[in-house]
This record gives C-alpha cells, structure tokens and sequence, in this order.
C-alpha cells in the first residue's frame, strides 16, 4: 500500500470496550485508531490525568498511535452562550490530551443551528466562535479538523468553504466526510473540486440518498474509489480514518440529533468488529484498486 497512507478509525464502533477496541485494530494490522469513546466513556469528559493513567498506558502496551481526537467540540447549539464557554474549557483540557498522545489533529464542528432557521444568517457568528477555537488550538499546536456534518453550519461544501478560508488558521482545516456530504444532498466531486485546498483528513464513511442510510465503502454515492484517487494523485497525505457506522454502536446516541437507527437499518446481523473489518478490507480493495490502475 502507499506508504503515504495511514489508515485509523473510531474504534468506539467496534465495542465500547476500550480492551476489546486494541485488540481488534491490532489484528488487523492497523497502527492507529481515532479517540472518542473509551470505556463508555466521551474522549470530552476524561481529565488528562485519567488518560495518562487509564488509557495511554494501553495504548502504549498495545503499539497503537492516536491520529485524532473525536471531540464533541463544536456540538451545541449557535446561541447557547454556556454551552460554548464550557467548550472552551474541555478544548483546553483536550488540546492537553492531544499533547500527552503525540496526536496533533482534533476533530470539531461548526455548531448547530436552531431547527428552521437560515444557517447563513449565523456565519458571522460561526467564524468568530471558531476563531477563538482555533486560538487556543495554536497554544498547544493541535490543528483542529472541521468535520461537515448534517444540522451544523458546516454541512454542505459551500459553507464549509467559507468558514475555513474566513477562520483562516493553520490550526483549522477540514475534513472530507463522504457520507455526510451525500446525505446533505451533495455531489462529493464538487465538494471535492471546492474544498481539495483545505483537506488534510478524510473520513472513510459511505452512505446512499434513497433513505440516508449509511454503506460499506465504494458502494454508495460518495465516489469513494474515484476521490480517493484524485486525492492521492494530487500528492495526499495522511489519515483515511474508517467511521463505518454499518452498525448501532454505544457513541451513536452522542452523535445523532435523530434517532440513530433511521441511519442504520439494516447491518446484516453483523457485530461492531464485523462492521469494522468490513469497512477496513473494501478500503483496501480499493487503494489496491487506484494503485493498480497507477495512480
């Protein structure tokens, strides 16, 4: 495989057992996981201390790398003024954690709107509120990913454009999610085409419009197979981090704002670790695919 590519994934979908998680990333002969679910646990809610007693040493024993941290940052809503101030607190205390796990990538979101407002009308604010992130993001040098995601600011390509070019940051980039961009009704080639500049993290996830129902990778509509090649051809470097969300798994609950299973109907009877290894052997179907095809 390209050597230039390093492929993790949130391992919170194989089992909320943080054991159970190194044990099946290590079979499969990957290195690194992303952090967000740990023991039952959100990555926001642990204390840098509980990490360097509970979870580095594990990760450490296992040989596994962190590739970025899977914060909540970002998931409240526009005008919950509390909310963002607590926020910023546990950025801190993540930017912290990031330090301690030699991991320089946080990913984040560009908060919700209130259901039927216009998202545009609260750009101003959006790219203030990220700003100050991303400030204290540049104190402990972590970079933070912008993922777009449905119901934040940031969901469509267009959006995501105009808050990474206004915050402005090195310590702000994006995220390339397939499968959030098709289930906002996107074509993830124009995404691509607008946003390829800010990119430095992809997200392995698939999903198909007919019913928003998420995919094993490659057999969606996020043209998986054909954007990772132009990524790749274009001199990509970096993470493809799996997210298969092919099965109802603990962290779900904390991700959706609907109910999870409306997104994952039907997973084939498979376990967390059966999705997972799905999801991580089409993925290497397909960059074996791209590099036989000499990209």
């Amino acid at each position: 495989m390209n050597e230039d590519l390093l492929i993790s994934g949130f391992s919170d979908e194989i089992s909320s057992d943080f054991d159970t998680q190194l044990e099946v990333v290590s079979n499969l002969g990957m290195r690194y996981l992303s952090l967000r679910g740990i023991d039952g646990k959100n990555i926001g809610d642990f204390t840098v201390d509980e990490i360097k007693e509970k979870v580095q040493p594990r990760l450490q024993k296992a040989g596994i790398g962190v590739s970025s941290i899977g914060s909540p940052i970002g998931k409240v809503f526009i005008n919950d003024e509390e909310g963002f101030a607590k926020q910023k607190l546990m950025l801190d205390t993540l930017c912290q954690i990031s330090n301690l796990l030699d991991c320089k990538y946080m990913r984040i979101f560009s908060f919700y709107i209130p259901k039927g407002e216009d998202a545009d009308q609260y750009r101003d604010e959006v790219v203030s509120k990220l700003k100050e992130f991303a400030a204290i993001a540049e104190k402990y040098n972590v970079i933070l990913l912008h993922e777009n995601e449905k119901d934040i600011f940031g969901d469509i390509a267009r959006r995501c454009h105009e808050i990474l070019t206004e915050v402005g940051s090195p310590y702000f980039k994006g995220i390339f999610d397939f499968a959030n961009f098709v289930q906002c009704g996107e074509d993830t080639q124009e995404c691509y085409d607008l946003l390829k500049d800010e990119i430095v993290y992809i997200h392995i996830k698939d999903a198909v419009t007919s019913d928003s129902q998420n995919v094993v990778c490659g057999t969606g509509e996020g043209k998986i197979p054909e954007l990772l090649a132009q990524f790749i051809k274009s001199g990509y470097k970096g993470f493809l981090t799996l997210e298969p969300h092919l099965v109802l798994f603990d962290s779900l609950k904390d991700l959706e704002l609907e109910d999870a299973t409306e997104i994952i109907k039907d997973n084939k009877g498979l376990d967390g670790a059966g999705g997972y290894k799905l999801q991580y052997e089409a993925l290497l179907d397909i960059l074996k695919k791209i590099e036989s095809e000499g990209v």
